[in-house]
């Protein structure tokens, strides 16, 4: 009998891992860390549930740390197998561990600890990495086979489908990993799935409905004249992959046609800078238009007064340069990076504005402002939050309860679906929304609970 055991992302958005065992076979489908929380630092520390040297395959959906971030460690407690992805994951994979590895290195500097895993092993995983290109189904073991499709949430991503063949019976199980939030300024829409007999579902926003798409650009064009109109500064938090070039691709429209006055925009990221020219070598994976804009010759990270700040020299000089200007800079939810020195500076003044554009998870400090903190701790110092607080919707990488339903909905054959990857309230939302809406058995499980099939 196969089945399925959730050692992660089940009441969580972040740290999935999914262990699918047949009577021959053993795959894990993501090997991500825990994010947000007072005790993850801990938490990815803890050995796997099980023997990383028995798995013969695992699975990683893109290059987002709660997907990819403890790839290292299960190598370096055994695993010696291949690791699918798709080709867009494997070129960011390496700078992205990386990043994490320099942070896990600070923080074990500062505790007196010894890092979760070592450069020689973060070097080594680099090497089990399988690129594979969509639509291709392939074998994986002696009764498991695959397929990767387009999950539209950032460059790379995939849905992953896997046929199981028991005896005379086949079995298709289906993960989405995070699913794109249609229309995407630069990617495509998720994949439709023909069939399955069981889905595993993300439900980041299994609770709720975005803000109409149409207006996001409207709604940043806001934000930069109200900031440039008070003289103040606009911070951006931004996560490296996807949203930062999302919003380069939206002030390069901006910029180019003159709906915002002129005025110097920092990247101020190398992370950020790293993985935008990962994004120029694939845009042939961007949706008809924003690949066409490509063709025609449009440089669409490259503008007038866009000043890429590698070098900590460089980022510090963005204190010199009088206001208004914007600033994007990571991490996403204000949790690590050059964000946190902006916004010590910046938040204690009301001309200035801080702009969230993203998915901000319990426990982190953009969580925290986004729900009205009046002060905030940075750095160690109390720092007090004056400065305008405004958030967009549109612009999140995660499709929301409807569009999440609808994908299910197109799956023909569906026993059973499992809401993964959300905190407990949205993920239980999104179970009861397709059991009502689809007449489908729907759950939210839980963690270490397992399902046979």
């Amino acid at each position: 009998m196969a089945k399925v055991k959730f050692f992660g992302g089940a009441m969580s958005v972040t740290g999935a891992n999914y262990l699918i065992e047949t009577e021959k076979s053993r795959i894990v489908v993501e090997a991500g860390m825990l994010q947000g929380c007072s005790d993850c630092s801990y938490a990815n520390f803890e050995d796997f549930h099980y023997d990383p040297a028995t798995v013969d395959a695992v699975f990683i959906t893109h290059a987002h740390m709660d997907h990819i971030g403890r790839l290292p460690k299960l190598i370096k407690e055994g695993f010696n197998g291949p690791v699918y992805t798709s080709e867009p994951t494997a070129a960011l994979a390496p700078i992205m561990l990386e990043d994490a590895h320099s942070i896990d290195e600070e923080e074990a500097e500062q505790h007196n600890r010894e890092p979760m895993y070592s450069q020689t092993d973060l070097l080594e995983s680099i090497g089990y990495l399988h690129p594979k290109k969509y639509n291709q189904r392939f074998s994986v073991t002696q009764d498991i086979d695959a397929r990767l499709q387009d999950a539209g949430h950032i460059l790379g991503s995939t849905i992953f489908e896997f046929w199981i063949r028991e005896e005379k019976k086949e079995t298709k199980l289906v993960f989405s990993g995070d699913l794109g939030n249609t229309p995407m300024p630069l990617m495509k829409p998720p994949a439709k799935i023909d069939s399955a007999d069981y889905v595993f579902v993300e439900s980041v926003y299994g609770d709720r409905i975005h803000e109409d798409i149409d207006v996001r650009r409207q709604k940043l064009e806001e934000a930069i004249e109200s900031t440039i109109k008070n003289n103040g500064t606009l911070m951006i938090p931004s996560f490296a992959l996807e949203r930062t070039q999302e919003i380069l691709f939206e002030l390069n429209y901006l910029v180019e046609n003159k709906r915002v006055p002129s005025v110097p925009i920092f990247l101020d990221s190398p992370l950020a800078i790293k993985a935008t020219e990962i994004y120029k070598k694939f845009s042939h994976y961007f949706n008809k238009t924003a690949h066409e804009q490509v063709l025609s010759g449009d440089k669409l990270f490259q503008f007038p007064r866009l000043e890429f700040t590698e070098t900590v020299q460089e980022s510090r000089r963005i204190n010199n340069t009088p206001s208004p200007k914007v600033i994007i800079a990571g991490s996403g939810m204000s949790t690590a990076g050059r964000i946190l020195h902006h916004e010590k500076r910046y938040l204690p003044d009301p001309k200035n504005m801080l702009l969230i554009i993203g998915y901000q998870a319990q426990g982190t400090l953009g969580r925290r402002v986004l729900d009205g903190a009046s002060e905030v701790k940075i750095h160690g110092e109390i720092v007090p939050v004056r400065a305008q607080i405004k958030a967009i919707g549109g612009y999140s990488a995660h499709a929301d309860q409807p569009a999440l339903v609808e994908w299910v909905g197109n799956i023909k054959g569906v026993k059973k679906v499992f809401c993964v990857q959300g905190e407990k309230k949205s993920a239980e939302a999104l179970a009861t929304r397709i059991k009502s809406v689809l007449n489908i058995e729907a759950v939210a499980p839980r963690i270490m609970s397992e399902f046979e099939f």
